[in-house]
């Protein structure tokens, strides 16, 4: 419930800002209409509200934009698509399902996966994923996003992807997190570790270099009590999450 930890925290200092229109917007409607989804991608949609959400990022067309971790392609199905003409869409990190699965079909050939090495590795003493061949090789990109990823890595995993994302961008590009939200400063039990404190997520993502600049609730759930794990069948689907908005100055 980050409407709720915000008054604690940041939202005295900092406005929910609103959504402004951009020319992907279009792209991403046609795209979620392509035959190529699945009908459990399409059912997702109004969950998580894909165009509202690139809308608060600011993406753009004809923009330069990398995607973290894009597991099996949910929005790699939108973003490649919608970029292809104008712009152009790259992955990083835990690859193998687009690049196995997604690249060869029609309309992804412009697809770019950077450094395939780089991939996730589980750490069972720690109970999360580190991250190996971390290498984003460019300086020039106008976006970084990542969707539910940051959670799943150790504290010297999230550092160092924060870092290779910020000298990824360009002087100005921007850097979205959205994640399921875990109680603020809450211990990790076995209900939240696919949660994550979104005032840690800005703490941290700050020492990377980045200016914070807006949040948005496009994802808050109100009836989310911040309690369960996000797979157990009274949450799944409907959990809080936050929309983090990030610039390289």
């Amino acid at each position: 419930m980050i409407k709720q930890l915000l008054p604690l925290t940041i939202a005295a200092v900092f406005c929910i800002g609103s959504a402004h229109a951009g020319d992907l917007s279009e792209g991403v409607k046609k795209a979620m209409k392509s035959d190529i989804r699945t009908a459990k991608e399409v059912k997702r949609d109004r969950n998580r509200r894909p165009v509202q959400t690139l809308e608060f990022f600011g993406i753009k067309d004809d923009m330069k934009v990398l995607e973290l971790i894009p597991g099996g392609g949910w929005y790699t199905k939108l973003l490649a698509p919608a970029l292809r003409d104008n712009g152009k869409y790259y992955a990083a990190i835990g690859t193998d399902r687009i690049k196995n699965n997604l690249i060869s079909k029609p309309g992804f050939d412009k697809v770019t996966i950077i450094n395939p090495e780089a991939d996730m590795k589980y750490n069972r003493e720690l109970r999360d994923f580190e991250i190996e061949n971390l290498n984003l090789g460019s300086n020039d990109f106008d976006a970084v996003l990542t969707f539910r990823n940051y959670h799943n890595f150790v504290e010297s995993a999230r550092h160092d992807m924060n870092k290779a994302a910020f000298k990824a961008l360009k002087s100005g590009g921007i850097y979205g997190v959205v994640d399921h939200t875990r109680r603020h400063m809450q211990r990790e039990n076995d209900e939240n570790g696919r949660r994550f404190d979104p005032v840690l997520a800005i703490k941290e993502i700050e020492a990377a270099g980045f200016k914070f600049v807006d949040y948005s609730n496009i994802h808050y759930k109100a009836d989310d009590e911040l309690r369960y794990e996000v797979g157990r069948k009274t949450v799944t689907g409907n959990t809080d999450r936050f929309t983090l908005l990030f610039k390289k100055m």
